[in-house]
């Protein structure tokens, strides 16, 4: 056992251990509280200058990080987990400034002056022909034309349209006869005699049980047949040159029916081929019988199986009306023969003609034609070429032997499986991805409608525009809505689906949008763009998609762009410079998704008023 002074020795010698280590503690925790205080005071009023001998004496010991700086540099104790401002030059928005007045109408790849270049034999100078690449493209924006005001809603917008939005009353003198249009004091009034015209359709062709769905109507005029078809659920897409007959299809436009400029020409129509339940041409001049019968082989192209083509106007009931016509019995009866001659040489079955009107059906299959090619060895069939390619491509002297094509009628074909996914014809796409898209759609159209409440509400927008369009599931998803939708399928994009979206009973076009598109300033009141700018990112500029945005954008027009965070964020930047609002909200799933959804409205603003 160790002796008791030992035990004493050993706790004094502790004590003495412990005392320095326990002042030492006492004086960092002293100091610490001194510096915190001070730090949380200067806080309150600012930043610390430090004086000039520490400033020294920091910049001595500093040596590898020897940076010029004022003798009176200052502490700074503000958060600086904030993204840093770009630099000057980075954060100045380029400014979009207004086109000049004139450029109120201006559609670019239809312009009056580019089209001189182009010969005009089969009216070749009136197809699409877009500016080069350069100094040509529009680098401004499109001005409404002064007094312009938001279009009358629909219903009633079918009868009427603000002159202001439309100065042209040429139409009212050229067609008088006709009894297009009136101009009524700050007005346009388009009579209603397309209502018992498509009567006297029906009585000879079903329109009531659901079969028929969509039409495209050639040669439009002010658009009236594809107004009234709509009262009988039936989707026409109505299209017409950009002629001497000025603006009609921005009247159609206006009036809130789908129209695009357009011709029967050398090329393709853009649309895909079996997407169309009729065709109609009343008085549109189209000489169908001449070039080979091409023009008929475009229609029977865009024919489904068992669809009709419905003719009225020369030469159908020359007999009663060749002295109004000014043209001779032998000239009309020949242009009949051909017709008629082209009809039965690609197997349409000639239904009925009943004082002006006259109907051919094409056949369900080509078992019976066939057969038939020992007496029409022309045109003939092609399994060569895809007849739903369709953007700036030649017309072809042959058709495409017919594929059965079963779609059922009435609403239920809104969300069946498209006889396209169904036989397997669009890689990837099968009858589940189909229906999740749908769903999808549904909970994205419900989305919007919570955070843009003018969606929502009803009789606000009627002209819509989806820019990428996949399956048809945004349009889908607003068909109780009084809305029409374009549905635009990319020709950039993977998978053609825009004959799936025709077989749904929607309707839609092919677009490249590096390129202009063929319609008007001003059609649209909505803009839909799913991952455009992602598609298109390294094709062309982003700002020459949203200039042409804002030429089809209405005043006070609302746009939602879905598209990865960075992207959005660019576009915020450029459309500040445009008279757009935009604010960028999360997607529908929550923040953690890198796709977000950029809302937008472009302002009202209009072209000053003219110069007296």
């Amino acid at each position: 056992m160790a002796p008791p002074f030992s035990n004493y020795h050993n706790l004094i010698t502790a004590s003495k251990i412990k005392r320095p280590n326990l002042i030492k503690a006492l004086a960092a925790v002293i100091l610490c509280s001194v510096f915190y205080l001070i730090g949380f005071y200067q806080n309150t009023r600012g930043s610390i200058p430090l004086p000039s001998p520490v400033l020294a004496q920091t910049q001595k010991n500093a040596v590898a990080c020897v940076i010029p700086v004022a003798a009176n540099i200052t502490l700074d104790f503000e958060p600086h987990h904030r993204p840093a401002d770009p630099p000057p030059s980075a954060a100045a928005v380029p400014e979009l400034p207004p086109c000049d007045p004139s450029y109120s109408e201006y559609t670019p790849c239809e312009d009056a002056r580019r089209s001189l270049a182009f010969e005009r034999a089969r009216l070749i100078y009136r197809e699409r022909h877009c500016p080069a690449s350069g100094e040509e493209r529009l680098r401004c924006r499109v001005p409404a034309p002064h007094g312009y005001r938001v279009p009358f809603r629909w219903p009633e917008s079918r009868e009427l349209a603000w002159y202001a939005n439309v100065p042209h009353k040429e139409l009212t003198v050229e067609k008088g006869k006709q009894n297009w249009v009136h101009y009524e004091g700050d007005r346009f009034r388009f009579p209603g005699g397309a209502d018992a015209y498509i009567d006297e359709i029906g009585k000879l062709i079903n329109l009531k049980d659901g079969s028929i769905r969509t039409a495209i109507d050639t040669g439009c005029g002010v658009a009236s047949f594809g107004a009234y078809l709509l009262s009988r659920n039936v989707l026409t897409v109505s299209f017409a040159p950009r002629d001497s007959h000025e603006a009609q299809v921005q009247f159609a436009l206006e009036r809130g029916v789908p129209a695009l400029i357009g011709i029967i020409a050398s090329i393709r129509l853009p649309y895909p081929s079996r997407a169309f339940d009729i065709a109609h041409c009343s008085r549109c001049l189209i000489p169908w019988g001449e070039h080979d019968g091409q023009y008929l082989l475009e229609v029977d192209r865009l024919l489904r199986p068992g669809g009709y083509w419905i003719l009225s106007g020369p030469p159908i009931n020359w007999e009663g009306h060749y002295r109004g016509w000014n043209r001779t019995m032998q000239d009309l009866k020949a242009e009949q023969d051909r017709v008629e001659g082209v009809a039965r040489s690609i197997c349409w079955k000639k239904l009925v003609q009943k004082n002006d009107i006259a109907i051919w059906q094409k056949p369900t299959n080509h078992v019976h034609c066939r057969a038939t090619r020992r007496v029409f060895r022309q045109p003939g069939f092609c399994t060569s070429q895809n007849p739903d390619q369709a953007w700036l491509v030649f017309h072809y002297p042959a058709f495409s032997p017919l594929n059965f094509m079963n779609l059922l009628v009435g609403p239920e074909r809104l969300t069946a499986i498209p006889p396209r996914i169904r036989n397997g014809s669009l890689e990837g796409i099968t009858a589940g991805k189909f229906n999740e898209d749908t769903e999808l759609w549904q909970k994205r159209a419900g989305y919007y409608k919570r955070v843009d409440q003018q969606l929502a509400q009803t009789g606000r927008y009627r002209n819509l525009l989806d820019m990428n369009a996949y399956l048809g599931g945004f349009a889908a998803a607003l068909v109780r809505d009084p809305v029409w939708v374009m549905n635009v399928v990319p020709v950039e994009s993977r998978v053609d689906t825009l004959g799936a979206i025709y077989e749904r009973g929607l309707i839609g076009t092919y677009q490249n949008w590096c390129e202009a598109m063929s319609t008007y300033p001003r059609t649209y009141d909505f803009i839909h763009a799913d991952s455009i700018f992602s598609l298109y990112k390294s094709k062309c500029e982003m700002e020459d998609i949203l200039v042409e945005m804002d030429r089809i954008l209405r005043p006070q027009g609302s746009v939602i762009i879905r598209d990865d965070v960075d992207v959005l964020v660019k576009v915020k930047s450029i459309i500040q410079g445009m008279q757009w609002d935009g604010r960028i909200a999360d997607h529908e799933d929550g923040p953690r998704h890198r796709e977000k959804v950029l809302f937008a409205v472009k302002k009202y603003w209009t072209a000053p008023p003219p110069q007296t």
